[in-house]
């Protein structure tokens, strides 16, 4: 028996699945590791607890599921993304590693936007936001002067734990792409961007495709681990590319529609040339020489989280969701706008709240239950509405997370999204896509798309309906007036509430 090992390397926790050759998930393991906040708006963890976390959900499924580490041929991995890990020039860890949620870099991002403007877009592809990497680094670079003169090597999260693993540095090109400091046309970190910012170019890392062959396991870590020393190692891949691969969003007409806390509309794309001019991300897939871009709604899931433990607290939550049912197409005349913890996509705005609009006394607790779900896919629509305005074309959506598990809300999709959607039988998220990534790099499929044939099973296919479509069409209009008419009065709302 062979296995590949797909580590998912995430902000809470590391899980661990072992694959073998049909796509079948024969054992997973996970650990959790601490988040640190040591002021407002800090987000650190210590690498240590990845590489320790990692370890343990791999000896857990050698001893504990008789994974024997002689048929463990190869691992790859999903990460976290744009988080800061510094090292010196003995690879030791210099400071804790600042995450991806972390949000103290806004002079930095506004010091970025001031010295290069449009031109930092046209290299990266990307606006600068306090999430990416590049305003971290200069963030330590201002404040901790004394730590950035030591940095030989900056890597992300994953990057780390591959190291530990296997001695060997290096990046794959869709996590580089989420520091906006490499050149994503190019495939090459930007020397211009070093220049303008004082980074030194030596601390950028190899780059590599997602994947390619890294390494073997060191005989230090698998005396460590128990793993063998003829495992091979292979890249992996930024979270939201290995989720995309693991969905199949393999081919230019399919997009993701994700719906966790936060919601991820994802389009895989062929053209690197597309220009979304920073509106949405645009990285470098996990697929080599593609891309993939993408637009978050902060709040998806988090709004009926929110709404549920607010006003139906006891209710059990499938049929909380399924009560929507009782409300027609359009929840009797009320529209959410799900802004209630600020908007990214299209509407980059940390002021923005969101809105219930059309409350009258005859609506019900269905139809407040209904306008959530409708409100988040509106969310959705209005950043396929730019693919569509770039010219960009797609004819299904895969649904993955919350959003997949009600027939109800898959229907809504469907209808609003005027286009087919279907959900996974075997949804495994970013895990199974670096399992994917290591099962290419050993050579048992010649192409991610060839491994997705035998690994990523779809389920049934959402059409849809004619005269619903017609409704959300004219409700959209109506939607995308919210925000303008809000957005004043929000600030003014945010500010009173800051004052008082």
């Amino acid at each position: 028996m062979s296995y590949v090992l797909g580590v998912d390397l995430g902000t809470s926790a590391v899980k661990v699945s072992a694959i073998d050759k049909t796509g079948t998930i024969k054992a997973q393991q996970s650990y959790d590791y601490p988040l640190s906040q040591p002021k407002p708006g800090y987000s650190e963890q210590n690498p240590e607890d990845w590489v320790m976390g990692t370890t343990v959900a791999i000896v857990r499924l050698i001893l504990n599921d008789g994974i024997a580490a002689a048929d463990i041929d190869g691992i790859s991995y999903s990460g976290q993304m744009h988080g800061l890990v510094l090292l010196d020039a003995n690879n030791q860890v210099l400071r804790p590693a600042i995450l991806w949620n972390d949000t103290r870099t806004t002079k930095q991002c506004e010091e970025i936007s001031a010295k290069m403007g449009d031109d930092f877009i046209e290299i990266t592809k990307n606006k600068s936001l306090e999430g990416f990497t590049l305003p971290k680094l200069l963030w330590v670079k201002e404040n901790e002067p004394e730590t950035f003169a030591k940095a030989a090597t900056f890597l992300l999260p994953k990057d780390y734990v591959r190291y530990r693993m296997t001695g060997k540095l290096g990046m794959d090109y869709s996590d580089a792409s989420g520091t906006v400091l490499e050149d994503v046309m190019n495939h090459e970190w930007s020397t211009r961007i070093c220049k303008m910012f004082d980074i030194p170019e030596s601390i950028c890392p190899p780059l590599m495709d997602s994947i390619d062959y890294v390494g073997n396991i060191t005989p230090n870590y698998a005396e460590f681990s128990g793993l063998d020393t003829h495992t091979k190692v292979f890249a992996g891949g930024a979270d939201n590319a290995c989720g995309a691969v693991g969905a199949g969003i393999l081919h230019p007409n399919m997009v993701l529609s994700s719906i966790g806390t936060s919601g991820v509309v994802l389009k895989y794309e062929e053209d690197p040339s597309i220009d979304y001019k920073g509106t949405l991300q645009f990285e470098n897939h996990a697929i080599p020489n593609a891309y993939y871009s993408m637009g978050v709604t902060l709040a998806a899931g988090y709004s009926l989280n929110w709404f549920k433990k607010t006003f139906a607290k006891d209710t059990d939550f499938s049929a909380f969701v399924a009560s929507a049912n009782e409300s027609p197409v359009g929840a009797n005349g009320l529209l959410f706008t799900p802004y209630i913890v600020g908007e990214r996509a299209p509407y980059a705005n940390a002021d923005i709240r969101g809105s219930f609009v059309g409350i009258d006394g005859t609506q019900t607790r269905s139809d407040f239950v209904r306008s959530v779900l409708e409100g988040i896919v509106f969310s959705f629509r209005d950043i396929l509405d730019l693919f569509e305005q770039n010219g960009s074309q797609f004819d299904t959506v895969v649904s993955i997370g919350g959003g997949a598990k009600s027939p109800l809300w898959l229907q809504i999709q469907a209808d609003i999204f005027n286009v087919d959607v279907v959900s996974l039988i075997n949804e495994q998220g970013p895990g199974l896509g670096a399992a994917m990534l290591a099962a290419v790099g050993l050579g048992w499929f010649d192409t991610v798309q060839d491994c997705a044939a035998q690994f990523v099973h779809f389920g049934t296919v959402y059409h849809p309906i004619e005269k619903n479509v017609a409704k959300y069409k004219e409700l959209h209009k109506i939607y995308q007036t919210i925000y303008p008419s809000t957005k004043e009065l929000s600030s003014r709302l945010l500010a009173f509430r800051r004052k008082n």
